[in-house]
């Protein structure tokens, strides 16, 4: 490079006596209007340490030019990735998750809060509105229903509107059906608000599960942290629910829940601002990769999946038997151990077991893994099933009830784990929201067979049909998928 350099300064109308680089190899220079060089003006280029060059030219005029050294553009780049630039991005980045991590949890709480309202205003909303365990189950029925439809339209929404602006969509509906719920609307109204508060959660449930699976690392704590957030939700629910249900004005508690989903609203415009998932996890360092291989649509091999639908008919049961427990254990207490008023409590002790679950027996998934500890709490919690169904104590029967909340805490997020390592990545937001939908409707089918079974035979019969359920709950898992299918 630094011949050809000298070989166009030569080729001015000057003649060359002197150019010295320091010290290297010598190589001829011609020009096209001169003739070549003798001996005495031939030049020397050598290469030096310090890149100057010196001409002296004709008539005493001298010049000399000082060579600057460039940078290469590699090198410019890699002031970029200085550990000092690379710890403050993943400073920004980390401090990034964290926020959407605790605007994720803030919606699953307010999830939580939701259900966990029910139990202590059932016997209220039996009084009020002056139906029977059946028709008062319809609550149960309509919220599935409407997380059912959710959870379909959540396949087609999240493809063509995007993580954002679905989560926002479904807080909006929340938002009205809490409107609706907390004027005190005729009972028809009332339970057809649950249909609507349905989507919404089918909406927000999908998306967030699958948005928390795309975080791979410590996915297992972080998962069972936002499912904690649900318990402690559900667990300070009812310690509200339980005053309001005394008071003239009952209904207005749904305005409580009415201000959180205003909060949840407002949270994931902020957090979120309505964008993609793939823009949102960039924000925190992740790219997601994953492209589907196949020609159909996402729906169809959704539909077409096997562990899809074994884990979707494991969570209609458990949803069903976490739901029955919450809502009906009041009632049971009540009816058949002389449980009072303050019988609503047992109903936080049931939730707020679910929520410490999930947080403290972590390590105990991890130290014999998930697959094994959900076989050691399913039968666990068989066994105070039949305590509470045979031993007539009321302090028993709410001890033993917080304790199944502990052991039935974690299978939801160890089913949520498992979903993630056995389904191809383009399909976890549509396959979870089906796996939560079809969940979701046993948080329907169940309470409304329990409630129909009480109609006919009373509530003492709520004991072994929750016996059953896990029964079966526990042969399904034995079903699913041991190790992890999915294409990464």
């Amino acid at each position: 490079m630094g011949v050809r350099t000298v070989s166009l300064i030569l080729s001015l109308p000057f003649s060359l006596r002197e150019m010295s680089l320091s010290p290297a190899t010598t190589d001829p220079v011609f020009t096209p209007n001169h003739a070549y060089l003798t001996s005495e003006t031939a030049s020397t280029c050598r290469a030096s340490p310090r890149p100057r060059c010196k001409l002296d030219l004709a008539e005493g005029f001298v010049d000399a030019i000082e060579l600057s050294p460039v940078t290469p553009v590699e090198k410019q780049n890699d002031d970029l990735e200085r550990p000092s630039v690379l710890s403050a991005k993943h400073k920004t980045q980390k401090t990034r998750e964290n926020i959407q991590l605790l605007t994720l949890c803030w919606f699953i709480y307010l999830e939580g809060w939701n259900d966990g309202s029910n139990g202590p205003l059932l016997p209220r909303i039996q009084k009020v509105y002056g139906v029977g365990y059946v028709a008062v189950s319809l609550i149960f029925v309509f919220a599935s229903v409407g997380f059912i439809t959710g959870a379909v339209s959540n396949v087609i929404l999240a493809e063509k509107l995007g993580f954002g602006k679905v989560m926002v969509l479904g807080s909006l509906f929340q938002v009205l059906a809490y409107s609706i719920e907390s004027s005190g609307p005729p009972f028809p109204v009332f339970i057809f608000a649950y249909f609507i508060n349905g989507i919404g959660l089918a909406l927000q449930n999908a998306n967030s599960v699958s948005y928390v699976a795309s975080i791979k690392e410590n996915a297992e704590v972080k998962m069972g942290l936002l499912m904690a957030a649900y318990g402690a939700g559900a667990l300070s629910s009812p310690l509200v629910a339980t005053q309001f249900s005394h008071l003239p004005q009952w209904n207005l508690h749904y305005l409580t829940s009415l201000g959180i989903a205003i909060t949840n609203t407002i949270a994931l415009i902020i957090v979120f601002r309505l964008k993609p998932q793939e823009e949102c996890l960039s924000e925190i360092g992740i790219v997601d990769v994953d492209i589907s291989t196949s020609e159909h649509s996402h729906l169809r091999q959704i539909f077409a999946n096997k562990d899809v639908h074994l884990l979707a008919s494991f969570l209609l049961l458990y949803v069903g038997a976490e739901v029955t427990v919450g809502g009906w254990i009041v009632t049971y207490v009540i009816g058949v151990r002389g449980g009072g008023p303050s019988s609503g409590y047992i109903s936080t002790g049931f939730f707020g077991g679910l929520m410490v679950g999930r947080l403290v027996l972590l390590w105990v998934n991890e130290k014999i893994g998930e697959r094994l500890a959900l076989f050691v709490y399913a039968v666990l919690a068989i066994i105070l099933e039949l305590i509470v169904w045979f031993v007539p104590s009321l302090v028993g029967d709410a001890v033993a009830v917080s304790v199944i909340g502990v052991l039935l805490g974690p299978m939801y997020p160890i089913v949520m784990n498992h979903a993630r390592r056995v389904l191809p990545h383009w399909l976890l937001t549509g396959a979870i929201g089906w796996i939560a939908g079809v969940g979701q409707a046993g948080s329907a089918l169940v309470p409304f067979v329990a409630g129909a079974i009480a109609q006919k035979a009373g509530i003492k019969t709520l004991q072994p049909v929750l016996v059953g359920i896990l029964g079966l709950m526990t042969a399904l898992w034995a079903l699913a998928s041991h190790g992890s299918r999915r294409p990464d």
